[in-house]
């Protein structure tokens, strides 16, 4: 083990939102201790621990002070900057996951490149810096296809999608003229991912596939288990192994999937990942022992991975916007309900969620 933390010691998590607090909220119950860094002062995960800095994430000295007080260092988002990560490990403490991950999930092109070098199968991509250079993308991928910046796109943002010669036009404007990657559109019938854990002596741990819906761009439910069949399940579980260990990768982390039928059966291409917990994990907290939050902070800790095991199915469902109302007033007797600590309800805003659990086939 490279950094076995005992009781008492202090995970520092760069980003304050819901999967920081979560993250917080899963290390106290172990006994473990943990320091938020966000630049926002109203950050959620500020209220599950005393520990914080609120200071940008280009302060070297706010940074290197913060490492220096921490024990380790993990992250609730895959954006935190390159000079951030730099100055975490030029502190002299360990990052999980590496900054190697973060390299290559915080650019599509990047990313692609990668999946496609372990050997997995991807949409068709290519690189786009400027209107030119899409309309040669365009003759070698053809339409319809999807624009994307290549950093910082998240939830459908960043992203156009290309129908017409008409939508062609405005496309590279569309996304701010941006350093982009033409994608290829997958004509999938489903969304599923796979939150898998690897902790820092190489053991890997995969929980069960979730299916995905999203309404515009964003996750709706995530249904465990979805309608998704034994041998795609295997396949999604053995194709996020290959890449978790490709990256040498300690912590958790979401690969998300196109599920494609063609003439020769079902196909599995991986849409991205995500180096971090991830939105579609959270039916974990109701459904299994050990969550993908006490899964990650355990990996990070040096400590040995807990089960991933499945002990009844279950739908998780985001609470998106004003749906939180109504969402905290659930009396469903079999519902479990997480508030993010949030001041501000906005549209489109993640302020929640719930799992609704349901006995497990076969267990009574």
């Amino acid at each position: 083990m490279k950094n076995r933390l005992s009781t008492g010691a202090t995970i520092g998590i760069l980003g304050g939102g819901q999967l920081g607090r979560m993250m917080a909220l899963a290390a106290h119950r172990l006994g473990l201790n943990t320091h938020i860094y966000c630049p926002d002062e109203n950050s959620p995960a500020f209220a599950v621990t005393p520990h914080k800095t609120v200071a940008a994430y280009e302060d070297i000295a706010a940074l290197t002070k913060f490492a220096q007080s921490v024990d380790c260092v993990t992250y609730e988002f895959e954006n935190v900057p390159a000079q951030t990560a730099a100055a975490i490990t030029e502190a002299g403490t360990e990052l999980f996951p590496s900054a190697k991950a973060l390299e290559i999930s915080q650019d599509r092109l990047v990313e692609k490149r990668f999946i496609s070098t372990v050997g997995i199968e991807v949409a068709p991509y290519a690189k786009v810096d400027s209107q030119q250079e899409l309309d040669i993308a365009l003759e070698k991928i053809g339409l319809p296809a999807v624009l994307k910046t290549r950093r910082f796109g998240y939830d459908g943002k960043g992203q156009t999608m290309l129908k017409t010669a008409q939508d062609v036009e405005t496309a590279f404007d569309a996304i701010g003229a941006q350093p982009a990657i033409l994608e290829g559109f997958v004509p999938f019938e489903k969304e599923i991912s796979v939150i898998i854990a690897r902790d820092q002596a190489g053991h890997v741990a995969a929980y069960d596939p979730a299916e995905n819906v999203h309404q515009n761009h964003i996750l709706k439910t995530s249904t465990v288990p979805g309608n998704i069949n034994v041998d795609v399940c295997e396949t999604a579980k053995s194709i996020a192994t290959q890449l978790i260990v490709a990256l040498d990768y300690v912590g958790v982390m979401g690969v998300e999937f196109f599920v494609v039928q063609t003439n020769s059966g079902t196909q599995l291409v991986v849409n991205e990942i995500a180096p971090r917990v991830h939105n579609s994990g959270h039916w974990t907290q109701a459904a299994c022992l050990n969550d993908q939050f006490e899964q990650h902070i355990r990996a990070v800790a040096g400590w040995d991975l807990g089960s991933p095991e499945r002990h009844a199915d279950v739908v998780m469902e985001n609470l998106i916007g004003d749906e939180i109302i109504a969402g905290m007033k659930t009396t469903e007797s079999n519902t479990q309900v997480h508030h993010y600590g949030k001041s501000e309800i906005r549209a489109g805003r993640k302020m929640g969620h719930i799992n609704r659990i349901f006995a497990k086939k076969g267990v009574n």
